[in-house]
């Protein structure tokens, strides 16, 4: 049984040789021909109710799965796993077909038997391998190895001249089905390299192998090498393009940077200047007390004007008294006030004389 360890145990009631147990996943499935599990008692026959109660409690129910298997792939490991499943205690057989027999009656493989055998016995949900599996299942088969139900997809599988190699399994009781995983075969898979052979063919030039191994022609050989260092350039074209588009972006930051810094200092420039040479700055209250400062310094201060005066006596005094009073003045209000002044001045002197 699978996550068990190898023991050797031995069932006097049945009177069988020595079974082998996987216990452990630390080595490959054994081979059908390589165990000493050959039981000579009679085998009970069970039924799929007995077997899904987990009947019998002496034995594990033994289920075969049977198929090519070539590029063992997910679908044969998920319909490995049901089969494996089926019953709470089950021990399953993997017949797998030889070279000749697939070869025969479905066609080439990609692996042979020998890779198509270990690829199976390194599936842990394998107990044993069968190597070269019949075609059709017999009687003698059945009997052999102890086999209580076939696992297979319910799908009719025609082959080697019958409808449905399974029909006479079905009719015995013996079928318990699978389901396919859609999506994914070995023919799908063949397809796709088929269909991808010059990528393939390309691909694998590339690495090493050589045109003979590829059974690739000589023209053709020259043709993907070619195409081979055309992908090349258009690989460094654009890494190129990337390296560009990456410093056109950092040139746009930087220069979206540059910008935002370039108008927050224009803002601070015109609010200063604003601040110095706007109506209300400090420039024009400089200016206006320069102003005021030169013009005093360049208008004459007023002296004080002053005329003696004569005191008229009846006698004459031989040191005459002058008083001198200060006379105010004011600037003519205007040109003709100006003549006006001027006029009664000269007036005034004649009088004098």
């Amino acid at each position: 049984m699978v996550g068990q360890e190898c023991t050797m145990e031995e069932d006097t009631r049945n009177n069988c040789t020595p079974k082998l147990w996987r216990k452990t996943l630390t080595a490959p499935a054994p081979f059908a021909d390589e165990t000493s599990c050959q039981c000579q008692a009679p085998h009970e026959k069970l039924t799929i109710a007995q077997a899904r109660l987990g009947t019998p409690v002496d034995r594990p129910v033994r289920v075969y799965a049977d198929g090519i298997f070539d590029l063992f792939h997910s679908g044969h490991a998920r319909a490995l796993m049901q089969a494996k499943t089926l019953f709470p205690n089950s021990y399953l057989l993997v017949g797998v077909c030889s070279d000749d027999l697939t070869h025969k009656f479905k066609g080439f493989t990609v692996m042979n038997e020998a890779e198509r055998y270990e690829a199976l016995r390194h599936c842990r949900y394998v107990d044993e391998v069968i190597r070269d599996a019949p075609w059709t299942l017999t009687p003698e088969f059945l009997e052999k190895h102890k086999i209580d139900f076939v696992a297979h997809d319910d799908i009719p599988y025609s082959s080697a001249g019958s409808d449905d190699v399974y029909k006479h399994i079905k009719e015995a009781g013996m079928f318990v089905p699978t389901q396919r995983t859609e999506g994914i075969s070995t023919s799908d898979i063949i397809t796709r390299i088929v269909r991808d052979y010059d990528v393939y063919a390309r691909r694998n030039l590339q690495r090493g192998y050589t045109a003979k191994e590829l059974n690739v022609s000589f023209i053709n050989e020259k043709k993907y090498r070619f195409q081979n260092q055309v992908d090349k350039m258009k690989e460094k074209v654009k890494n190129v393009e990337e390296r560009s588009k990456e410093f056109v972006n950092r040139v746009e930051e930087k220069s979206h940077d540059l910008i935002q810094k370039w108008e927050e200092k224009s803002r601070e420039f015109i609010g200063n200047f604003l601040e110095l040479f706007g109506p209300d700055g400090a420039w024009k209250q400089m200016f206006q007390e320069r102003s005021s400062r030169m013009l005093q310094a360049l208008s004459p201060k007023q002296s004080p004007v002053s005329s003696p005066t004569r005191s008229r006596s009846p006698s004459r005094s031989p040191s005459p008294t002058f008083s001198w009073l200060p006379i105010k003045t004011s600037p003519p209000s205007s040109p003709k006030a100006a003549s006006a002044s001027i006029s009664s001045m000269s007036e005034g002197d004649e009088d004098e004389k």
